[in-house]
């Protein structure tokens, strides 16, 4: 412990060192998980804060501050003096006051080799309008935890659950706190009736009446020595004001038992505010445990709750409404009739050439173009072709992942970042998605996925480099890695049709090219079955789902 905040005096020491705002126009942020994305509340503008990265070795935290332009589709990183130290699993609030305020409160810092925590208990503020950042310092506040939740209502900061690690032991919280954002107090709330058991990773929502609900969560307890027994929650609870909004309000616990079509039992899953009245929560993990090991299966589904129905349903997509209507138009007449479903399947005549924009870490920007040849005949078309237009209809789609940041601004969702493993290894993402709550139509990328941006590093391999060094070098560290293993990849780009290629040699290719960036990621000794594997995961969060 007492290494950890040495070292967070260390980083913070290096923060002090900046004495004026530089913001400068930079490349999408590097790829991380845990972190928070706000929704400006005057702006078209989204706040990235925080985060973590693994890459096999080394955690890197981040306190670096983002902010994304939704009208330029573009990023640039903010420099303010004396920020919060770096964290993630932290919580962040927007409020609009004097031109909008973003509070952080909480999160926790990891040692390099990601054994050692220290969970923060501060409470910083954001001042949007004139870019400078403050600690606001109360006492009576909650103790240090990550994984909470915290959302604004009324004029107060309400914060719930989360847990505590240290080297030796864990606990899980359930308690409430309310932070009174004009007096600048702290107050713990003893609702009465029962509620949620202890847990972190909820969802807790606000209602427009001033009431909180909480859904789900993850908690773990220990049924014998060193083995730990996990707990996904699926109950929803509605935390009430009884008072006459005094100050001295009385709060009160009910269960809820909502109707509809429920999420599926996950953790890790993210969480927003949409239009509607409508809280909503996106991907997440279901690991399935044994005593040695965890296996988990990640999603990347949408499930709204209404908060004044008190009813779940999956969000699904409808398709955008044009490519139906010139789909319609070009069937035969006998077709007419047929279902939206067998549209989708309509084969494209003649080649099509896909291009694809993919900006690495450095900001170089890598074009791939690839170009499907149309089949003469409709009855030509190989079980292999019908693959691929399943592959090209459903590109378009963020890949499986838990731990994302989410944001909604006029409407829209933007899904950034987060994490999904294949076996031992995880890969990080850094890619943006939208998709219009209001139509549920299709999902956007405004930032892809740079396949070459995964970087893994084996256990095995050499471990013996400072460990202050490596956490502070975090991103710069990251850059540079990225940059070598482009060189090393030459020129290769991503496989396009040749002329009169057989449809079946093509994929062939493309398959080798994933493998050949898998083994070079993974190091000449990977196992090739390992190595496959990798690939087909790579392949996945390129190309989307149906891979």
């Amino acid at each position: 412990q007492e290494d950890l905040e040495a070292l967070i005096a260390e980083f913070q020491s290096l923060d002090a060192k900046k004495t004026q705002v530089i913001e400068s126009s930079c490349p999408p942020p590097s790829p991380r998980l845990n972190g928070s994305l706000s929704a400006h509340p005057e702006k078209d503008e989204l706040i990235l804060f925080g985060g973590e990265y693994f890459n096999g070795q080394k955690t890197y935290l981040y306190n670096e501050l983002y902010v994304y332009n939704i009208r330029k589709n573009s990023w640039s990183k903010v420099e303010i003096p004396n920020p919060p130290p770096r964290r993630c699993a932290h919580q962040a609030a927007v409020v609009p006051t004097a031109g909008g305020q973003l509070w952080v409160f909480g999160g926790e810092f990891a040692s390099p080799n990601g054994e050692q925590f220290y969970h923060y208990k501060d409470l910083w503020v954001l001042h949007l309008a004139t870019k400078t950042w403050e600690q606001i310092k109360a006492s009576g506040g909650p103790s240090g935890r990550s994984g909470h939740r915290m959302v604004a209502c009324k004029r107060q900061l309400i914060i719930f659950g989360g847990f505590h690690e240290s080297a030796r032991d864990y606990i899980y919280y359930n308690d409430v706190y309310a932070f009174n954002l004009d007096c600048f107090t702290w107050s713990k709330l003893v609702p009465s009736g029962i509620g949620p058991a202890p847990r972190s990773g909820c969802q807790m929502a606000t209602t427009p009446e001033g009431s909180i609900i909480i859904y789900g969560g993850y908690s773990k307890q220990r049924i014998k020595k060193d083995v730990d027994k996990g707990t996904l929650h699926t109950d929803t609870f509605l935390l009430k004001t009884e008072g006459a909004r005094k100050e001295e309000d009385k709060w009160a616990w009910s269960r809820l038992n909502p109707s509809g079509v429920k999420p599926t039992p996950r953790s890790g899953f993210s969480v927003a505010i949409g239009p509607n009245n409508r809280s909503l929560l996106f991907g997440g993990v279901h690991d399935e445990e044994e005593e040695e090991s965890i296996e988990g299966d990640f999603f990347n589904d949408i499930y709204f709750y209404d908060m004044g129905k008190n009813r779940w349903f999956p969000g699904q997509l409808k398709g955008p409404k044009s490519e139906k209507r010139k789909r319609r138009r070009g069937r035969q007449a006998e077709a007419e009739g047929a279902e939206d479903e067998d549209m989708e399947k309509q084969h494209p005549q003649g080649p099509v050439e896909i291009v694809k924009e993919v900006v690495a870490e450095d900001g170089t920007v890598m074009t791939i173009k690839q170009v499907i040849s149309g089949p003469a005949e409709e009855e030509e078309r190989s079980e292999s072709e019908e693959e691929e237009d399943g592959v090209l209809s459903q590109q378009v789609e963020p890949c499986p992942r838990s731990n994302a940041m989410l944001a909604v601004k006029h409407g829209i969702l933007y899904v950034y970042g987060g994490m999904f493993e294949v076996g031992d290894r995880q890969f990080t993402l850094s890619d943006l998605y939208s998709i219009d709550l209001h139509k549920m139509e299709e999902w956007k990328v405004l930032v892809e996925m740079d396949p070459k941006a995964q970087e893994w590093l084996e256990e095995s391999e050499s471990e013996e480099e400072d460990d202050t060094e490596g956490a502070e070098g975090g991103e710069e560290e990251e850059e540079s890695s990225e940059e070598d293993s482009e060189d090393e990849g030459g020129e290769e780009q991503h496989p396009s049709v040749q002329p009169d290629e057989k449809h079946e040699d093509y994929l062939s290719r493309t398959e080798q090219y994933w493998i050949k960036l898998a083994r070079s990621n993974m190091g000449p000794d990977a196992k090739e079955k390992k190595v496959v594997k990798v690939a087909h995961a790579m392949a996945k969060t390129f190309y989307g789902d149906s891979v």
